[in-house]
């Protein structure tokens, strides 16, 4: 019999890829909170398939087979609630009425454009370069732009009614029906009644001033322990998930005959024929305003807002570069949607209670049962989803990536993070706020650069990209 010490190393690799396996998907709550965190990104995911599905004519089941095969692969790999989120700039271009529709043949040319520049960004580790020396005011610009804008978004789709066809806000919403403002509002009610702030829940208490008689001290700790229970139980419920369930049935109810024209089965898969035109009309009018933002926010912005919410766990641009474009690079071939990982998506599973790679897992498996089931029909279903529901989970999505912008400590950082988000917001554009940051931050550092010898050296010690001082010296660089 051979002793442990002689197990084969192809044993040994087993035992390794089985632990890696078990420590990505390791439930770090419970498996409703998993539940719950998995349908937190679906506010931006099912408005723009939906609309590419309806003006485009992306089909609908081979996307969700493959963006969930996506959810598993990278939940494996990253062992977080890595999201996998449409390319927002080439889905805008390609259903934006300024210009004829982009084919699918185009749509893939750009999502395989941008996933290549990615992956050799990645692969050359460029990328990594980028994220250590770009500035974290500037990050945090870009992420606050990006939150606010999915808010922004998220009050346009509760207040009123869209046409994701035509991507434009019509009638302001009736306060009653299937679709009314009252049945968003009860339901944005409810996810804050459950979840509050979205806080762990698990704040230090404060203590019991000495002063206090011990009957009152065993007083105010029973208090305590009550409450503790109370929103611990209330932490429980998948808010996310339920309210997402209940806007499924609304589908049925709003209309009854989707019943009868669902198709089961898979659509067909086949590759796409991309010809040499559609590869320019594909990289000029979509992929060029897609690659700064898949950049910024699909990996930067990523990177960053993973190492605040799960220190624990390392997340390298290098890998999350590498992942988009591998992802795209794939499927964009059979007609699979362009995919990308982003911040608000991060931001909303971990806001529902998304902890590990468990939560993308049960969103991917539950991508590819549908997928399978129902195929491209089941665009009918979605079409009929409740937008005001889905306006309430893109609401808590983009406030929660906002509020990563709250550890600015000094008015300088909070000067360059600001500017850069308003220029994005108001031009539209994350690379020309992040630009504009970029700029402002050198401005600012060079005002503590003293010129006065030949060589020129920094007065205070400080680097050109380091982060720049604590809440202590709040003014420095900013009032002469």
């Amino acid at each position: 019999m051979e002793s442990p010490n002689n197990t084969s190393p192809l044993l040994h690799r087993s035992w390794r890829s089985y632990f890696t396996c078990a420590t990505s998907f390791n439930l770090k709550t419970s498996i409703w909170s998993e539940l719950g965190g998995s349908v937190g990104d679906l506010g931006t995911y099912i408005p723009i398939v939906l609309a590419l599905s309806l003006v485009n004519h992306l089909d609908l089941g081979t996307t969700l087979i493959f963006t969930a095969l996506y959810n598993i692969l990278t939940g494996l790999l990253f062992g977080i609630p890595m999201p996998v989120q449409p390319m927002k700039s080439i889905a805008a271009v390609a259903i934006s009425e300024s210009q004829t529709h982009l084919t699918i043949p185009q749509i893939m040319a750009a999502g395989i454009s941008t996933a290549s520049v990615l992956f050799i960004l990645g692969a050359t580790g460029l990328m990594s370069f980028f994220y250590r020396f770009i500035p974290l005011p500037v990050v945090r610009g870009v992420q606050l732009s990006q939150g606010l804008s999915f808010a922004f978004s998220a009050i346009k789709y509760i207040r009123y009614n869209q046409n994701f066809s035509t991507g434009k806000s019509g009638s302001p919403r009736p306060w009653l029906g299937l679709d009314g403002l009252i049945l968003s509002l009860s339901a944005l009610l409810f996810i804050i009644l459950v979840t509050g702030s979205g806080d762990e829940g698990n704040q230090n208490q404060s203590p019991i001033p000495e002063s206090e008689e011990p009957s009152s001290s065993n007083s105010s700790n029973r208090s305590r322990g009550r409450n503790n229970r109370r929103l611990r139980i209330l932490r429980a419920i998948p808010s996310a998930l339920l309210v997402f369930l209940f806007g499924l049935l609304l589908c049925f109810l709003r209309d009854p005959s989707i019943v009868k024209n669902l198709k089961f089965g898979p659509s067909k898969i086949s590759i796409v024929k991309i010809t040499w035109e559609d590869w320019k009309i594909g990289f000029v009018r979509a992929a060029i305003p897609q690659i700064p933002l898949s950049v910024l926010n699909s990996v930067i912005a990523v990177c960053k807002l993973s190492a605040d919410l799960f220190p624990e766990k390392e997340v390298s641009a290098t890998a999350v570069s590498v992942s988009v474009g591998a992802m795209n690079i794939i499927g964009c071939w059979f007609g699979a949607m362009p995919c990308c990982h982003g911040a608000g998506g991060l931001a909303g599973q971990y806001r529902f209670g998304g902890r590990s790679g468990a939560s993308v897992l049960f969103l991917g498996i539950g991508k590819l049962v549908l997928g399978l089931v129902f195929g491209n029909s089941f665009v009918r279903i979605l079409a009929q989803f409740p937008i005001g529901i889905l306006g309430v989970l893109l609401l808590f999505s983009g406030i929660e990536l906002a509020m990563a912008s709250r550890d600015m400590n000094s008015k300088e950082e909070s000067f360059v993070m600001l500017i850069c988000a308003a220029v994005s917001l108001t031009g539209s554009s994350a690379a020309l706020g992040f630009g504009c940051g970029i700029i402002i931050f050198l401005l600012i550092k060079l005002r503590q650069i003293d010129c006065s010898s030949l060589g020129g050296y920094c007065n205070k010690g400080k680097g050109w990209f380091s982060k720049t001082g604590s809440s202590g010296d709040t003014e420095t660089g900013l009032n002469p």
